[in-house]
């Protein structure tokens, strides 16, 4: 922490000035520099000394930053400073700081609207892909969509068959020139928020049917993949490697059970691996990272993980040994005899739980209807 550095953040709403309180006024009056963006400079008084972020922000934040240590410091965020503000951005830096929020957009998106906080998911793609909204879509769900364009969110809401949806636009929350019009019409101003009343086909976060995967034939099929994530126990916030990824169904389902839970594929074949990605954008989860290169070696750069799953790659030297010395709690999955007698070994040496999953599918045969096998898989996991 930062102890020298110390800031007072104070949240300002579409209505300036005159919507701080005298706490807040009196922060701002009394302070040596105020940093802020344009819009939110211009709100206040003359004779308040300004300066404007650096653009691209992250770069120039410690050196503008130092420039005024030892004095008086307000910085001045959108509504709550901790809801995709610069006060988290502030902390994440190492920065201490008093916050004096104002009501988030969120906040007031949700009071036009009468939705509560309990029945309400809100994304942000503030700096980030439009894709994180199809996570969340779902029937009946109900959705705020913090800075996205208009046009994309339009388009990937139609194309993942949600076009019957209600879409509202609010504009300007808590300012004079508020305005909440059909989301569907129009090219709403910057500070938008989007309401989403979902009406659209459901699609479980796990258990995804395979054939919305773009794949070749090396995927984890879907009740292996069930399986594999049932033992892997992912919890918020953690990290996923997914080895020999394949079509990256494992980590892409990893992390789409939780908005904050992270996920690598790792993949040798470069054709795959632009698979995966697409399958990440498709399903909403477009910040899994995709590694390219052979394991071990492509392995010892990475962050530990919380878990790990071999897909493939299991009886290369190496793999199994650098994901044990990880820690992590580990899956993996073979097909053939070598690989096999590898997972043996590890459930001899280390215990856990070794099965064989043997699945079998209805499909007509003749004029009757029989039992088609899938090929057997023995899956070995260990916490």
């Amino acid at each position: 922490m930062r102890e020298t550095s110390r800031l007072t953040v104070v949240g300002i709403g579409a209505d300036g000035w005159a919507g701080l309180s005298e706490p807040a006024q009196a922060i701002v009056l009394g302070s040596d520099v105020v940093i802020g963006a344009p819009r939110q400079l211009a709100y206040l008084p003359e004779g308040v000394e300004t300066r404007e972020w650096p653009s691209p922000l992250l770069p120039g934040l410690d050196a503008l930053l130092a420039e005024y240590e030892g004095l008086r410091a307000c910085v001045l965020a959108s509504g709550d400073p901790f809801l995709s503000g610069v006060g988290t951005t502030l902390v994440a830096h190492g920065y201490e700081v008093e916050a004096l929020p104002a009501l988030s957009s969120v906040t007031l998106a949700r009071a036009r609207l009468g939705w509560s906080a309990e029945e309400t998911e809100v994304v942000t793609i503030v700096g980030r892909s439009s894709a994180r909204v199809a996570r969340v879509l779902a029937p009946r769900r109900r959705v705020l969509v913090l800075g996205a364009d208009a046009p994309a969110l339009r388009s990937l809401l139609t194309v993942r068959g949600y076009g019957e949806s209600e879409l509202i636009a609010l504009e300007n929350l808590g300012g004079p020139d508020e305005r909440i019009t059909d989301g569907w019409d129009g090219e709403p101003g910057p500070l938008t928020v989007f309401a989403l009343d979902c009406v659209g086909p459901a699609l479980p976060l796990i258990g995804v049917p395979d054939d919305v995967y773009a794949h070749d034939g090396q995927l984890t099929k879907r009740d292996l993949r069930v399986s594999a994530l049932a033992r892997l126990a992912p919890s918020p916030g953690e990290l996923l490697w997914d080895v020999g990824a394949g079509a990256g169904s494992v980590g892409i389902e990893w992390s789409r059970l939780h908005g904050l839970n992270r996920a690598i594929a790792i993949e040798r074949d470069p054709e795959r691996a632009e698979r995966i990605s697409r399958n990440a954008v498709d399903l909403g989860v477009p910040e899994l990272e995709v590694v390219t290169g052979e394991a071990p070696d492509s392995l010892s750069a990475l962050p530990v993980p919380d878990a790990v799953f071999i897909g493939g790659g299991v009886t290369a030297p190496g793999v199994l040994d650098a994901c044990l010395a990880t820690g992590a709690r580990i899956v993996a999955h073979g097909v053939t005899l070598e690989s096999e007698q590898v997972l043996a070994r590890a459930y001899e040496q280390h215990g856990g739980e070794l099965l064989r999953i043997g699945v079998e599918h209805a499909a007509p045969l003749g004029g009757f209807t029989g039992w088609t096998p899938a090929r057997t898989v023995t899956q070995w996991s260990s916490r």
